[in-house]
Formats: C-alpha cells, sequence, structure tokens
C-alpha cells in the first residue's frame, strides 16, 4: 500500500498512464495494443506518448478485429509477454468472449498451473456526450462470473495507479473497468510504485445512518449525495469496492450490520449485475441476525438513450442516489424529500483515500 508522501495529484488519467509507463520502463515484456492508443490524444491521455518512448513494437494501433487481437494478446501472454489491451469502449469487448472466457480464464486451471496468462484487459465504460445503445454500456458484471478472471474497478486516481501495476504484475488475466467521466478527476497519487489488494474495498467516507455502496463512477456520485444528505440530518457511509472479483463483501457487510441499511449504485443493468451479488453476499453473512433495509439503483432495464434529456432520467444522479438513501433510511411513511442540486466546486477533485 501507498502512503500520501507528497500530496501530489494527477487525473485518473495521468494516473492509468504513470502505471504503464513504469511498468513498461520495468519490464521490457509489457506492451500495449489498442484501437487509437496511438493517437495524438493517447486514450484520454493514459498512453500518450507511449509509442515515442517505447516504439511501434510495444504501443501500436489494431485493426477492427477484437476477437483476433484478443487471441494475439493471449498468445503472447502463454509466451511469456505481459500484454495490455485497451478498449475505448467496453461494448466490443462482447466480440472477444470466447478468447476471454474459454481461453484467458481457463488456461492455467486445464494445464495444472503449468500455463498463465498475465494480460490486462482495460475496458472502457460509461456515458458521456450522448455514447448511445451500442456506446455506453458496462458488462462488469459478465466477468464477475467467470472463476479465472479478476475484475477491478477502481474510482480514484491513487486506486487507478496502485490496480493497473498489480494487474500487470499478476499472473492471471485482470479486467479493469474504466468510466470515461473519471478520467479528468484529480487525486493524491503517490510518485513511488504501489500495489493496490484485490478483494479489499475503501470507505470513502465514514457515516452511521446508512451504507452506500458505489461501483466505478458511481462511487463519486454516491460521495456528492452524501453532501446532499447532510441537508436531511443523514450520515452516509460511501463505499468504493475497488475490487470486483474477488470482491470484499465483508466490509461491506460490517458497515451495513452498524447503519441497518445499504444501497448499492451500479453504473450498470440490476437484473444478475454486481449490486445483486454485493447484495446477497451481504445478506448471507449478516441476514440472520441482523434485519436491514435495502434497495438497488442503476441503468433502466432499457437500452442507453442518446438525448440528454432522457440520459438524465436513465442513469443514477446524486438527486436520485440521495432520495433513495432518504426513503431508505426515515422510511417509507416518510414525507417526500426533494434533493437539491450539487454545487460543482464541492466535489470538484475526487482526492480519494487521502
Amino acid at each position: 500500500m501507498s502512503s500520501p508522501t507528497e500530496g501530489r495529484t494527477l487525473t485518473y488519467g495521468e494516473a492509468v498512464f504513470e502505471a504503464t509507463q513504469a511498468e513498461m520502463r520495468r519490464d521490457p515484456k509489457v506492451f500495449v495494443m489498442g484501437q487509437g492508443v496511438d493517437d495524438a490524444r493517447g486514450m484520454f491521455g493514459t498512453t500518450l506518448g507511449l509509442q515515442k518512448e517505447f516504439g511501434p513494437e510495444r504501443n501500436f494501433d489494431v485493426p477492427l478485429a477484437e476477437d483476433a487481437m484478443t487471441g494475439i494478446g493471449i498468445g503472447a501472454a502463454l509466451m511469456g509477454m505481459r500484454p495490455i489491451q485497451v478498449h475505448q469502449r467496453m461494448d466490443f469487448v462482447l466480440l472477444c468472449m470466447n478468447q476471454i472466457v474459454n481461453m484467458a480464464a481457463k488456461m492455467s486451471y486445464m494445464f495444472s498451473g503449468a500455463h498463465h496468462v498475465p494480460m490486462v484487459i482495460r475496458a472502457i465504460i460509461g456515458r458521456s456526450w450522448g455514447q448511445g445503445a451500442q456506446h455506453s454500456q458496462a458488462f462488469h458484471s459478465y466477468f464477475m462470473h467467470i472463476p479465472g478472471l479478476r475484475v477491478v474497478a477502481p474510482t480514484t486516481p491513487h486506486d487507478a495507479k496502485g490496480c493497473l501495476i498489480t494487474a500487470i504484475r499478476d499472473n492471471n488475466p485482470v479486467i479493469m473497468i474504466e468510466h470515461r467521466m473519471l478520467h479528468n478527476v484529480k487525486g493524491v497519487v503517490p510518485t513511488e510504485s504501489y500495489e493496490i489488494p484485490y478483494g479489499k474495498a475503501r470507505v470513502l467516507s465514514p457515516g452511521k445512518d446508512i451504507t452506500i455502496v458505489g461501483i466505478s463512477h458511481m462511487a463519486l456520485e454516491c460521495v456528492r449525495a452524501k453532501h446532499l444528505l447532510e441537508a436531511a440530518n443523514i450520515d452516509a457511509e460511501v463505499i468504493d469496492p475497488v475490487s470486483l472479483s474477488p470482491l470484499d463483501a465483508e466490509t461491506i457487510a460490517k458497515s451495513v450490520e452498524r447503519t441497518g441499511r445499504l444501497l448499492v449504485v451500479d453504473t450498470g443493468w440490476l437484473s444478475c449485475g454486481a449490486s445483486s451479488e454485493i447484495l446477497s453476499e451481504v445478506f448471507e453473512r449478516i441476514g440472520a441476525r441482523r434485519p436491514f433495509v435495502a434497495k438497488r439503483l442503476g441503468y433502466l432495464p432499457t437500452p442507453c438513450p442518446t438525448t440528454k434529456i432522457l440520459e438524465n432520467l436513465y442513469y443514477p444522479s446524486p438527486q436520485s442516489i440521495a432520495e433513495a438513501a432518504y426513503q431508505l433510511t426515515r422510511g417509507a411513511d416518510a414525507p417526500v424529500w426533494k434533493a437539491g442540486k450539487v454545487d460543482s466546486n464541492e466535489v470538484a477533485e475526487f482526492r480519494g483515500p487521502f
């Protein structure tokens, strides 16, 4: 783990870049491939200048052939390389499912540990400027279902750097989920190299009245909702799972055991999703001895819309999160409470664990 040695701030994108650059310098077997990784904008800044420093052999653009390129990455990993495959939109990771699920995830198991696939798949998710039905989806729950895959979804720049370093050094395939609305968020990131362990959630903000769990960008929205809830004298504890597989359900369960209330906010659909898994695991741990009330928020059960008006209704917001938390805390018979607006300067920089 790291310490706030300098108080230095980076954006999420810069933190991902720094982790990638440092690991490529440390280990010549690390390389990056993906559509647009050599672009002038450097994939939200996360690959900016890598080709200039390391050459086109270690940072290169790929054709619209996701399945084939994933196979190349798996083959390279089996031969001792450490590929990082970048998908600008997670939607098209669906084209690689056989390679990821039937090959990468199972290779070590089928050969009794004699072979490994040390491959990182960076999958970028989320809304932005009207991405639409085929470019806004988040499929992290699909991969949580598969033994042999690690799945991480860091929210803070600090955790983004540490999670990526851990993933690159891992001998197992890792899916790293990055919400595109996080790449410009700033936070404290130490200069030194450090790893974020799997299966360890982070309490972003302590509280006593309700436990709110936010996945990826929703953790930031939950922090904003906590500020809104202060107007209703509700003290929310906000938890970022960070690691989705393995999942630190124990930290969440201990919080719910204290508060008696759980709200899980996902950046995806609810049916068979990460929010379902979190709620189920918490119930299995404490349900027999500690009754609690719970609710889930996420995408509405339709394809993702494009227009701003529909987007505002479709995705959870600080206001909708705060109002759901209020209802859970005060009870179904409580008077209707409308949350105020978020002060954009109030949580302008998501500073993370420090």
